[in-house]
């Protein structure tokens, strides 16, 4: 029980994230700052973005929840609050105040931080470490078009 418990505050949080993340962009997505900006041709379409940070969200709740079973720590939750910020703020740095280049550092940050996620904690959490590998993999692609705006505009 302890885990659905876990689960479920873990899929408030960050959902949490993501809302704020969005009230914090100012409709950044559909402003002419953003729409004028040079793309990288490989951007997907901008609902494939609500529908992955759903998905990531939900199997990084079943992350934690796993995580937290097996590795009650404060240097975890230190961990997971780091993402948080971080997660949230670059929604503010990118769309909302128009800091490319602060938003590709805090984005490297974060990707950086998953990958730690996903190494430290393999071996405790053996293949239940892969619910943590989407969430690496789209940073990867979020990283590479917040590289091709910083370069290209």
């Amino acid at each position: 029980m302890k885990f659905y418990k876990r689960l479920l505050l873990f899929i408030v949080i960050n959902f949490s994230a993501l809302a704020i993340g969005t009230w914090l962009m100012n409709d950044g997505p559909r402003t002419a700052w953003y729409i004028n900006l040079n793309q990288a041709p490989w951007s997907p379409p901008g609902w494939v973005f609500g529908v992955a940070w759903s998905s990531i969200m939900l199997l990084f709740s079943v992350y934690m929840a796993f995580l937290l079973q097996v590795y009650t720590s404060k240097k975890v939750m230190l961990l997971f609050s780091t993402q948080f910020v971080l997660n949230v703020f670059w929604n503010y740095l990118f769309f909302n105040q128009h800091l490319i280049f602060l938003g590709l550092l805090n984005i490297i940050f974060l990707t950086v931080l998953m990958f730690y996620f996903l190494v430290t904690f393999k071996r405790t959490l053996k293949n239940k470490s892969f619910y943590v590998l989407p969430y690496c993999l789209w940073l990867v692609l979020a990283t590479s078009l917040n590289l091709y705006i910083a370069l290209f505009n």
